[in-house]
């Protein structure tokens, strides 16, 4: 398809997961987090096929079942001012190379993984933007001023934006998405001793803040 449909600004389901969260706990739970995930995959095959072919309306199905996770992936590891945009970037880009997904994994996998690679590349280019603008002359530029630490419990997706830029990538994939540090260090480009140690820092970091 040469371009992107129009896509809806559902917002993100905070609940998305909720399923496989208890599942664990409930035998019953877990067969229907089972059932429903085998659903999804297939309705997810059937539609990718249709969209790969233009059909407008099977992406905009794809889209509402994967907009929430893809935007907690997006807040969380670029940030809640960006997210929209890259979320909104995640599904024009995954409509556009919807002619390489083969049906090899699950089409969420394929998508989440186009995500990380594309909220990597984001990071990177944002980065370049920051770091010109701080070789600026200093006396121009307002240095923040960390606020007093008040006894108030910041909520964890606070804490997560917090966590220094390595630390927060690794955090978000190993304890919040399930993603090991083989796998990890393969997306980063670096070594399993690496992510671990981002994860220590990252674990110890958000636990003074919500101490």
């Amino acid at each position: 398809p040469a371009q992107a449909p129009a896509l809806p600004t559902t917002p993100p389901d905070p609940l998305s997961k909720g399923l496989d969260r208890h599942s664990e706990r409930d035998p019953g739970l877990k067969a229907l987090a089972t059932d429903t995930k085998a659903a999804q995959t297939a309705a997810d095959h059937a539609d990718a096929s249709l969209a790969a072919q233009g059909d407008t309306v099977a992406f905009e199905r794809i889209y509402r079942r994967h907009v929430g996770r893809i935007h907690a992936l997006c807040r969380r590891m670029i940030g809640a001012e960006e997210a929209d945009d890259t979320c909104q970037e995640v599904f024009v880009r995954a409509w556009r190379k919807l002619g390489h997904f083969r049906g090899d994994a699950a089409f969420g996998t394929w998508l989440y993984r186009l995500a990380i690679n594309l909220i990597l590349g984001r990071r990177e280019s944002l980065g370049r933007r920051r770091a010109r603008l701080d070789a600026k002359d200093p006396m121009d530029m307002v240095i923040p001023v960390r606020p007093a630490r008040v006894d108030l419990r910041m909520d964890f997706e606070t804490a997560i934006a917090h966590l220094p830029d390595g630390a927060r990538k690794v955090f978000v994939l190993h304890d919040v998405e399930g993603y090991t540090h083989e796998e990890i260090a393969g997306l980063l480009g670096v070594t399993t001793g690496t992510t671990k140690s981002q994860l220590h820092r990252a674990r110890m970091t958000l636990r003074q803040h919500l101490d």
